[in-house]
């Protein structure tokens, strides 16, 4: 029995070509990204678009696919979407569809922390301090006769609560964390 040996392959590849070019699947995958990037990008606001500086004719199919209606008319159109996208340099979309989605989220967040630092103002003496630490551009007079008054209005039944100190409170704080 004639036996080869076992460090030669029948069809002996080079190793280099295959690692160098992408499967069939990573191919694929790429193009499914590229185009559900195309769909994202369709859902932005025509404001939107206008200021990613998008190849014309890219641009000119998206507006197609959110005039087109048909299942299969919008298929295909997002496939053509993809086939375009791959000479646009994703990273700039990908970061503006990113933007687009988390604003809400951010502003969100940003109104849970005004939330936060109101209570903690009212509620402890030393919250002053640290607020004019964190945030030393802030009037901190103004912001002392706010707590007083947020603090005085708390104080007082629930029906006789009129809530302005304490809108007024929040308002100084929301400004003064977007200043910072």
């Amino acid at each position: 029995m004639l036996m080869r040996p076992a460090t030669q392959p029948i069809n002996a590849r080079d190793d280099d070509d295959v690692t160098q070019r992408p499967s069939k699947t990573q191919l694929k995958q790429q193009m499914h990204a590229l185009q559900q990037l195309g769909q994202s990008l369709a859902a932005l606001s025509a404001e939107r678009l206008d200021g990613l500086q998008l190849p014309e004719r890219l641009r000119d199919a998206i507006d197609e696919f959110k005039r087109t209606r048909s299942h299969e008319g919008r298929r295909r159109q997002l496939q053509f979407i993809g086939k375009l996208m791959r000479g646009v340099d994703a990273e700039p979309l990908l970061s503006a569809v990113a933007a687009e989605k988390l604003g809400p989220a951010v502003q969100a967040l940003q109104l849970h922390e005004a939330e936060r630092w109101r209570l903690e103002l009212v509620n402890t003496d030393d919250a002053i301090a640290r607020w004019s630490s964190a945030h030393p551009d802030s009037d901190a007079q103004r912001l002392h006769a706010l707590v007083l008054a947020a603090r005085r209005e708390g104080a007082l039944p629930a029906g006789q609560r009129h809530g302005r100190a304490w809108r007024e409170l929040f308002q100084f704080v929301k400004l003064n964390m977007a200043r910072s």
